[in-house]
């Protein structure tokens, strides 16, 4: 089978972007073509791989995603394929996979009503429309279960067309045998003693994510816990506003901002405390690279994977409405009991051992592939 694969942009570091390469590599590995539509690419291109760069320029990102797909449909039209998946919500797509939240939900629920005035509104809600309404055909791979009901309350989709996908953690993520080893060298590295604390944010949406929330819990620890604790937060976004809050805060010494990198594994087994007090996230992969690591969890309830951290008991999961105390609170008791971190570790890796939080790509593959009758 030939099949395309539609996204804005890839780049080896976004969750979007690891979830399409592993569907792809999994239909390429069933015998099956691949043809690669997008605005950009960062990182080597797979063997086998068809990719084109889409030559598009426009002053806003929404006029520019509209000639992204006029230029797409055009090619496919000269050179058809068999089924077209994308990774981000467009019209004419075979296969959909649901990485974003509801538009529609949001724009009613967190923007002002003058919002939906705008162009840009117009642009998103018809391409959401495209993929969601009854009269659509697109069928919809979901990693999010809280998700799929608000689709259907906004736009009536269908319940046969919804394919609930289960995780899809890379099995290099799970502690290795030599994880202890791992943790030693990855803290003398950097300069963590014994007594120090090391907590780690990832994910590349530095505002998205909640980095200035986890910036005024780590500034309001207790004076005496402060002072051992650190933070580094990993993804790729524009530091400066962060950097900034980090001046202001007075945490110049203790808060690294890297750029998004390969090595994420060494982070999960050097650290204390992973945290991701984010505003809002679909799914939120990397709490579930923690837990098969074995790294505790603080988490705002609004991601979407978040419940797997409350059923392996491998952390804590603040509850909404989100409130700065609580996080405040939560962050220094979790820091204070090595004991109780310990034992949320070893929960985690147990979880591991026995839930499917890994096999993602070949139910996404099956989907893609399969026959439709």
């Amino acid at each position: 089978m030939r099949l395309a694969f539609i996204l804005y942009k890839y780049f080896p570091f976004g969750g979007l972007q690891r979830d399409f390469m592993r569907i792809a590599l999994q239909c390429q590995q069933r015998g099956h073509s691949i043809r690669v539509y997008t605005m950009s690419w960062q990182g080597e291109i797979p063997a086998g791989f068809e990719v084109l760069i889409v030559p598009v320029k426009a002053l806003f990102n929404h006029t520019r995603y509209k000639r992204f797909t006029a230029w797409v449909e055009h090619d496919l039209q000269q050179r058809p394929l068999d089924r077209v998946v994308g990774f981000n919500k467009m019209p004419g797509l075979d296969v959909y996979y649901a990485a974003d939240p509801c538009f529609e939900d949001k724009a009613q629920t967190l923007r002002n009503p003058l919002y939906r005035r705008l162009g840009r509104y117009r642009h998103f809600a018809e391409y959401e429309r495209a993929v969601f309404a009854p009269s659509a055909k697109t069928r919809i791979l979901m990693i999010s279960e809280v998700q799929q009901p608000l689709f259907a309350k906004h736009y009536g989709t269908p319940a046969e067309r919804f394919h609930l996908l289960p995780p899809g953690i890379a099995l290099d993520r799970r502690a290795p045998p030599d994880a202890a080893a791992i943790r030693e060298g990855f803290r003398a590295e950097f300069g963590l003693g014994t007594d120090d604390l090391l907590l780690v944010q990832i994910g590349s949406g530095f505002k998205t994510k909640g980095l200035d929330r986890s910036l005024k819990a780590l500034a309001a620890l207790p004076q005496g816990l402060k002072i051992r604790t650190r933070l580094i937060a990993i993804g790729q976004d524009d530091p400066k506003p962060f950097l900034m809050q980090i001046k202001a805060l007075g945490l110049g010494e203790q808060v690294q901002i890297l750029k998004g990198r390969d090595d994420i594994p060494r982070f999960l087994l050097g650290a204390d405390l992973l945290v991701h007090p984010a505003y809002n996230e679909n799914t939120g992969t990397v709490l579930l690279e923690a837990l098969v690591a074995g790294l505790p969890v603080l988490v705002t309830d609004v991601c979407g994977y978040a419940r797997y951290i409350k059923e392996a008991n491998c952390g804590r999961v603040l509850p909404s409405p989100f409130a700065q105390e609580r996080l405040d609170a939560a962050l220094a008791e979790m820091l204070e009991d090595a004991t109780v971190r310990a034992v949320w570790g070893q929960n985690g890796l147990a979880y591991a051992e026995t839930a499917d939080l890994y096999s993602m790509p070949e139910r996404a593959a099956d989907v893609i592939v399969g026959d439709w009758g």
